[in-house]
């Protein structure tokens, strides 16, 4: 068997995530072609003591993935295994990146129901973190999952479902990587359908007052908050009847290239060298982007290019408490000397059944918040997180937050369930690190 298809190759090169915000060197690398030969690296990583992470494509802001003993690539864990029309299900290879996936489930006239606003993590990275877009009734992409595969700390192959170890399907569709390696995911799929998107601009005050009635007359809605201004962009998406009418592709690019990440990227590095810039850069980027409708597939409506790199924190709140949270959020920045050059995101998800979803249990709200990369992020991101905290937030499991294993339990009534789990499946905690020891305790 060569080291690229599965034995682990000895080596000490580093591994940076998307942010260049966490690096790590591990002592071993493995790229499975298998779940057979993907089993063999766990087993022979825990025969040498070793402690063993998988990384996608990067796009967490923690240290999630990070490791010094074996890092699993999934390069080659890739494709759909099988199209379940009958079930309306697909079957596909943990390391698909989820832009694969999408383009290969439209040329089957299929699509997930719901998914994020960008399409480059591996499947199987996205559902571990707990991934999102917006949605009135329509949830994560984990809550799309009906079934999964995956290598346990024996190097066992362990599949569940709702009928087959429910117990473990219960968890590890949102599992942080603690439960094991995932090797394959399968998700419902329903014929492909049409959205049409309608963006456009609304004063802060005005989404906030209306944000109830917002949220229950649209299947997806979504705002973005310009901080420095009261200006916000909106965007609702429902189902449609048709045509399809995709944006013009000189518009489309003006708004989705030009404006949202090369105009963009360039308003983000003037206001880095001179701060004092931001508050008049962000009133003009805050008009810039003009109301507009199309209609299209939905991995074209629910996704977009981000080219621009960022940190970013984001949490989920009770949805009741979301307007008092972002108008305190407002007041903080008001305040304050902090210069923000990135707009604060807002969506929306149901209730789940996932034991450590941020969803789990009750209606949420995301508000997320973002700097440029390269700018000091810090005293914002810990003067928002006191807000969020404030009002029960869970911290997203991939983005930049400073929640230890105390609060997480109070937050997710679940919690216990979860590491109870843990304890069973990985008791000599050969899949652990030290963000997993910090956010799950040891």
């Amino acid at each position: 068997m060569s080291a690229t298809l599965g034995r682990p190759r000895s080596g000490r090169s580093t591994w940076r995530n998307w942010a260049g915000t966490v690096t790590s060197t591990p002592r071993r690398e493995a790229r499975p072609a298998s779940a057979e030969e993907l089993a063999e690296a766990v087993r022979r990583a825990a025969e040498d003591g070793l402690r063993v992470k998988t990384v996608g494509a990067g796009h967490s802001f923690t240290s999630i993935a990070a490791t010094d003993g074996l890092l699993i690539r999934p390069d080659l864990l890739t494709g759909i295994r099988r199209i379940d029309r009958s079930a309306m299900t697909v079957t596909v290879e943990s390391g698909t990146p989820l832009k694969r996936l999408n383009e290969a489930l439209a040329r089957e006239g299929l699509s997930l129901t719901n998914m994020g606003d960008i399409m480059e993590q591996t499947v199987a990275g996205a559902t571990s973190t707990g991934t999102h877009g917006t949605g009135r009734d329509s949830a994560s992409i984990a809550a799309q999952i009906k079934g999964l595969e995956l290598v346990t700390a024996d190097g066992s192959l362990l599949r569940c479902s709702e009928t087959e170890n429910p117990e473990v399907f219960a968890a590890a569709r949102i599992g942080l990587g603690a439960l094991g390696v995932v090797t394959a995911i399968t998700f419902a799929v329903e014929p492909v359908f049409l959205l049409t998107a309608r963006e456009e601009p609304m004063p802060f005050d005005r989404v906030l007052a209306d944000f109830d009635a917002l949220h229950a007359e649209n299947e997806h809605f979504e705002f973005y908050w310009f901080p420095h201004t009261g200006n916000c962009n909106t965007k609702r998406n429902n189902r449609s009847a048709g045509p399809a009418a995709p944006p013009g592709a000189f518009s489309g690019w003006i708004e989705d290239e030009l404006l949202s990440n090369g105009v963009f990227q360039v308003a983000c590095s003037v206001g880095r060298a001179v701060p004092a810039a931001i508050p008049a850069i962000a009133r003009v980027s805050s008009r810039a982007l003009s109301a507009r409708m199309y209609t299209d597939i939905p991995y074209k409506v629910f996704t977009s290019p981000r080219r621009v790199r960022f940190v970013e924190m984001e949490y989920a709140l009770p949805r009741e408490a979301a307007v008092a949270a972002l108008r305190e959020l407002r007041a903080m920045v008001e305040r304050s000397p902090l210069r923000i050059s990135f707009p604060v995101e807002v969506r929306t998800a149901p209730a789940d059944d996932i034991a450590l979803s941020t969803a789990s249990g009750r209606e949420t709200a995301y508000v997320a918040v973002h700097m440029y990369r390269g700018t000091p992020y810090r005293a914002y991101f810990t003067a928002v997180e006191r807000i969020m905290t404030a009002h029960g937030g869970r911290p997203h499991w991939g983005k930049i937050h400073t929640r230890e294993a105390g609060y997480l339990a109070e937050v997710y009534p679940r919690f216990g369930e979860f590491t109870a789990l843990r304890d069973r499946l990985d008791p000599e905690r050969l899949f652990h690190n030290a963000y997993l020891r910090r956010v799950l305790g040891d």
